[in-house]
């Protein structure tokens, strides 16, 4: 079956590997490839963020927990398993997606920051996307996959091409579907070196504001920010200072780093991952969009079970 993929971010790259392997013969095109994608500036870690429902968003999670320490085995897709804390001020409830990660526990007082009262500890991939999506590309090609860069403005278009679409356009979905749902969060990071922690560190209080250090091979990234509505991908240098002010809180005290990069991604947001199929008048699409902050984390679990929405190659 002829299957034309449309994204060439993380979501759409593994629906295109998983369709390939299951026999299918793949075309994706994309209005912007790699290093240009919405997924180029994802941090990025494994980590269920603004994705609903919980009890879908937990299987996906799950998924692709196992599927991306699989990978981590791979030094070219670069990824590494790392153990971090996320940290908080007062007892925090168990996380819903604690059945996704093994070998969740508390916190131990070494592993806290000072002003920090509790904590999650946890291994978690922590995936540096300048060389995790070229390695999909890679293996998508060498599957007999063909990537095109050019924007398909309607599913009338893409059903020109081939009977199954699989659509994994992100925000770009408003435009393409009607999807009035869908709307930016913008989030701001930066690029700093050398990494100032080994494990990474979290705290998403939104009343202190959100904080994150994740740190990569030979970077880190610092974040971030969560602005729901805000299309805007001109960098903020207010923003700028008051993401290195909030990192410094969970910092060890006398962390030194120079910054290399200011980035603005647009996550996209819906109420509901959209992960469906849709029929019209003998066509199929298959929807795999509105993943919030948790594109990665949920990558290979949509890509399954949309393959499996796909059916046998035949």
């Amino acid at each position: 079956m002829r299957v034309l993929v449309l994204g060439c971010g993380v979501s759409g790259l593994s629906c295109g590997i998983r369709l390939l392997e299951a026999g299918h013969a793949v075309e994706l095109r994309a209005r912007e490839l790699p290093p240009h994608t919405t997924s180029d500036v994802a941090a990025a870690v494994w980590y269920p963020y603004r994705a609903f429902p919980q009890e879908r968003v937990t299987g996906w999670a799950r998924r692709t927990f196992d599927v991306l320490c699989e990978l981590a085995a791979h030094p070219e897709a670069g990824i590494q398993v790392v153990r971090g804390v996320e940290l908080f001020t007062e007892p925090p409830p168990e996380p819903w997606w604690a059945p996704c990660v093994p070998g969740l526990r508390a916190a131990t007082a070494e592993e806290l920051m000072p002003g920090y009262s509790h904590g999650y500890s946890f291994e978690a991939p922590i995936i540096e996307m300048p060389r995790y999506l070229p390695f999909l590309m890679a293996r998508f090609r060498e599957l007999g996959g063909r990537i095109l860069q050019r924007e398909v403005r309607s599913l009338d278009e893409a059903w020109g091409e081939a009977a199954v679409v699989i659509n994994c356009t992100g925000l770009g979905a408003r435009a393409l579907v009607g999807d009035d749902s869908l709307f930016p969060i913008r989030g701001e990071v930066l690029r700093v070196a050398p990494p100032p922690v080994e494990g990474f560190l979290f705290d998403e209080s939104e009343e202190r504001g959100i904080a994150y250090v994740i740190p990569r091979s030979t970077d880190c990234i610092l974040g971030g920010t969560a602005e729901d509505g805000n299309a805007s991908l001109v960098p903020d240098p207010a923003k700028a200072e008051a993401i290195l002010a909030r990192c410094r809180r969970i910092l060890p005290r006398g962390a030194h780093f120079q910054v290399l990069e200011h980035k603005v991604g647009l996550r996209p947001g819906r109420p509901t991952v959209r992960l469906e199929e849709e029929r019209r008048e003998g066509h199929r699409v298959i929807h795999n969009y509105g993943h919030g902050g948790a594109g990665i984390t949920l990558s290979w679990g949509c890509a399954e079970e949309a393959t499996a929405l796909v059916g046998p190659a035949r």
